[in-house]
């Protein structure tokens, strides 16, 4: 389920308050800090406990490449 275009635009990181980036329908991703929130049923997990970091330099760099380049 494909999360809504006024609900990308108004959504937050949780812990710096900028923008996400969507990663396919499964996660939105703040690149600045490295940290994935999943997407559940089309709901946003947006809870920094659950959220995935990405310590990797080469799945940082994945997630990028498979964002839609929209900010939310």
């Amino acid at each position: 389920m494909a999360l809504d275009e006024k609900l990308l635009d108004i959504l937050v990181c949780p812990q710096d308050r900028g923008p996400l980036l969507l990663v396919g329908d499964e996660y939105l991703y703040n690149p600045r800090l490295r940290r994935a929130y999943r997407i559940d049923d089309g709901i946003p997990v947006l809870l920094i406990d659950e959220a995935v970091d990405i310590t990797d330099d080469a799945e940082h760099k994945r997630m990028l490449d498979r964002t839609s380049g929209d900010v939310g």
